[in-house]
């Protein structure tokens, strides 16, 4: 089986990551969405929640299966005997950022890193500009799953509260 891993925080995962995670299931048997669970990073929802919120909006693709992970991707990979890593890309910067981050993880294990371009309507979508659009009253939809849009209104509502 050859089983790829897309990793992320996903706070909140957005259309763009839905996008990358279901051409990647047509390219390999199974994809683990990876969501990093370490607490010390300020999220907006909690790992439990973002597990979730993704469990929900991949449903209908059978092959994908989402799970947390906390330390290095590579070692997570290994312990699921995954043998690729897929990034979504946007442009030029996410390249520059990925890449370093690819070549370390190639250096430190045989896992390879495929990068996929983000469809051209996802291009400008990033979760924290979606968390600071929606903060300020915005409207997302059509940027993120609806059940996504109702929990993070609802959770910017409370923190404002």
């Amino acid at each position: 089986m050859r089983r790829a891993v897309c990793p992320g925080s996903f706070d909140p995962v957005t259309n763009g990551h839905l996008d990358i995670v279901g051409r990647a299931a047509k390219l390999f048997d199974e994809v683990v969405i990876a969501v990093g669970v370490n607490m010390s990073k300020n999220r907006l929802f909690t790992p439990d929640e973002r597990i979730a919120m993704l469990r929900e909006a991949t449903s209908g693709i059978a092959n994908v299966r989402v799970s947390g992970f906390d330390g290095l991707i590579v070692d997570f990979c290994r312990e699921i005997e995954a043998v690729a890593i897929v990034k979504g890309l946007r442009g030029a910067g996410d390249y520059e950022y990925e890449l370093p981050m690819a070549q370390m993880n190639s250096h430190l294990t045989s896992v390879e890193t495929v990068f996929l371009p983000g469809a051209v309507g996802n291009a400008f979508v990033s979760s924290s500009l979606i968390k600071e659009v929606a903060a300020l009253g915005g409207d997302v939809r059509g940027l993120v799953p609806d059940s996504v849009r109702e929990q993070l209104v609802s959770r910017l509502a409370e923190r404002r509260a």
